[in-house]
């Protein structure tokens, strides 16, 4: 009998610049491919869409100090974001390691989303959490 185990939602970020030596039909190409790839598996319910981010931002930091960026160097650029459902991290990765970009010097993070963090109260299991991992 095959059992079958609850899909977790995991967020992939994207990161990272295209490989400079790339010409822009070469990029185009990737880039196709990449729709092709993604489409075919939001199709099958094992990606969810996300979105693409501008390269405009702000980061507000201690005190309400407010920088131009959103990051510190290209290779932290933050493309943009789409969900992966997996059974776990392993999983997802497995999904996600057939993204064409990454072949051309993108990379992406995988984070599992946490259903439980962000409502009322679930502040108090955060902070725990921290004061753990700095012992």
């Amino acid at each position: 009998m095959n059992e079958q185990y609850p899909t977790a939602e995991f967020l992939v970020i994207c990161r990272g610049e295209w490989d400079t030596t790339l010409l822009q039909k070469e990029k185009q190409n990737v880039i196709d491919q990449f729709y092709a790839w993604f489409d075919e598996l939001v199709d099958q319910g094992k990606i969810k869409r996300g979105q693409r981010l501008t390269s405009q931002g702000n980061t507000i930091g201690e005190k309400g100090a407010i920088t131009d960026g959103p990051f510190g160097e290209s290779k932290e650029v933050i493309g943009g974001y789409w969900f992966v459902l997996a059974q776990n991290l392993d999983g997802a990765a497995h999904i996600v390691k057939g993204d064409p970009c990454l072949d051309h010097a993108k990379l992406v993070e995988i984070r599992p989303i946490d259903s439980g963090a962000g409502t009322h109260g679930s502040w108090r299991n955060e902070l725990a959490s921290a004061d753990n991992t700095s012992q």
